[in-house]
């Protein structure tokens, strides 16, 4: 593509050197510039993108597009915000990739997950061959792939939507992260349907406020062309967001929720330990993902299915396909007489959640092990240990993704809010392990925080750790003197 087109579509203030130089990529890291490249100078949090610029060019990009005029001999694009021109580019640059694709989006705090699995299944199932982006894995053509984030790059995503349309893919379910909104990478991604599941906090070290965390997810539903909503009115967020996008009268919006007022609630409700069964918008729906915070998942998936227009059938099939999530109230089941679940959960809400439903799988205790994240929103913390004091019976505090921190200061925040009556040990393996060691028949242990993870970050480095090894691990540690307990 030359230049001219791409500086057509951005409309910059100003542009310097020759306008129809050929661009070959796009890119906003040097480690991935080749000949031809147009590269993005994006300021970050650690490192300026216009500070090396100079090498971007020694690697062969062949234009720049910059917030301010550099002393360089290629082409420049000057742009009030490069990472929002970033996005428009990415979009031109790899034929607008979302307007052939049906393309389903989640986003919200807790839940998205899940809910786009089960978009997914039901894309599936509608023989609308789906790729997947999302925190778990990405899948393309058919074929998985490591997610290093939940919602990449507005670079890497318009390439990966454009090579999953190249691998035969006609639909794609996709989380829509707060941070993916915040720094612009959603822009010019355009959702046939997008969920709304819940807010509660979380990433305040990113937005700073709820009000802020809430804005992001606000103009995801903004635009020229705002997305059919499915909104939960579960929590005054939700209530909130339904009551901006009915004021404005510009798209499709559907509530759903639990809640009174919610437009879609399930009818026939029948939740047990094996999954849950109710009539949703005319729909009978059985899954065996349990907990009633599914149950609101699974009604977000619904109505999103009939925003686009997929028959009742497929709806209901692809949600009773989905048996379980990775790392999503995942049970390891290893022959015990007790119940081990390893779960996403890392913020307040829903950690809160996540004890309550595994209050209703079993008759004993419910004994969590939980830590907080490094370099995170140190606010969640205190509230993470209140409420594992309140709702478990015993509560083992550990290490999580300490990154850079030290791990024994983290574990205080979290005590300041658990109080007394806690377990503490900062070893992440030894501490689920006394979990399984202390459980007995009936009981239900959480493993809360790392979910699907298969590494934990200490220092810098990361070591290969999964909660869901490690627990069989204990598991099967414990078999041989089960009969003697």
């Amino acid at each position: 593509m030359e230049l001219e087109a791409l500086i057509r579509a951005l409309a910059p203030s100003e542009v310097t050197g020759a306008r129809s130089v050929e661009i070959g990529d796009l890119a906003y890291d040097t480690r991935h510039v080749t000949g031809g490249a147009l590269f993005f100078c994006v300021p970050g949090q650690r490192v300026d993108g216009h500070d090396l610029a100079w090498e971007a060019i020694e690697r062969g990009a062949a234009a720049l597009v910059v917030e301010r005029p550099l002393d360089v001999r290629v082409p420049q694009v000057v742009v009030p915000d490069s990472r929002a021109a970033m996005a428009v580019a990415a979009d031109v640059f790899f034929g607008e990739p979302t307007k052939e694709l049906e393309l389903a989006g989640v986003t919200g705090t807790n839940g998205k997950t899940t809910t786009a699995f089960l978009l997914h299944s039901m894309l599936d199932v509608a023989g609308l061959r789906p790729g997947l982006v999302g925190t778990v894995e990405w899948m393309v053509g058919g074929k998985q792939r490591g997610a290093p984030f939940t919602t990449p790059e507005a670079i890497d995503l318009q390439r990966l939507l454009r090579e999953m349309i190249d691998a035969g893919d006609r639909s794609a379910s996709v989380e829509a992260s707060s941070h993916g909104a915040a720094l612009r990478r959603l822009d010019r991604v355009r959702f046939d349907a997008l969920v709304f599941t819940n807010l509660s906090q979380d990433h305040l070290d990113l937005h700073g406020t709820m009000e802020e965390y809430f804005q992001a997810k606000r103009r995801l539903f903004a635009g020229a062309q705002p997305p059919p909503a499915a909104v939960n009115v579960g929590d005054e967020w939700g209530q909130r967001l339904a009551g901006d996008l009915a004021a404005s009268h510009r798209a499709p919006l559907v509530t759903f929720g639990l809640a009174e007022g919610a437009e879609i609630r399930p009818e026939r409700l029948e939740s047990t330990a094996q999954g849950s069964s109710f009539r949703a918008a005319g729909i009978d729906v059985e899954t065996p993902l349990r907990g009633l915070f599914n149950v609101e998942n699974v009604l977000g998936a619904v109505v999103a299915g009939l925003l686009l227009d997929l028959d009742e059938e497929a709806i209901a099939e692809g949600i009773g396909r989905v048996a379980e999530v990775p790392g999503r109230f995942q049970a390891i089941d290893e022959g015990q007489p007790f119940t081990v679940l390893v779960d996403f959960a890392h913020t307040p809400d829903s950690l809160e959640t996540v004890l309550t439903s595994a209050r209703e799988l079993g008759d004993g205790r419910v004994i969590v092990v939980f830590g907080a994240g490094g370099d995170r929103d140190r606010g969640k913390r205190l509230l993470m240990g209140k409420v594992a004091s309140e709702r478990a019976d015993l509560a083992i505090v550990t290490s999580d993704n300490p990154r850079s921190e030290d791990p024994l200061a983290i574990i205080q925040d979290i005590l300041q809010g658990a109080g007394v009556e806690v377990e503490i040990d900062p070893d992440r393996r030894t501490a689920i392990r006394r979990a399984i060691w202390l459980a007995e028949p009936g009981d239900v242990v959480v493993i809360a925080g790392k979910g699907h993870e298969q590494g934990q970050e200490i220092a810098g480095v990361v070591e290969p750790f999964d909660d869901r090894d490690v627990a069989r691990e204990a598991l099967a540690l414990l078999a041989p003197t089960r009969e003697e307990r």
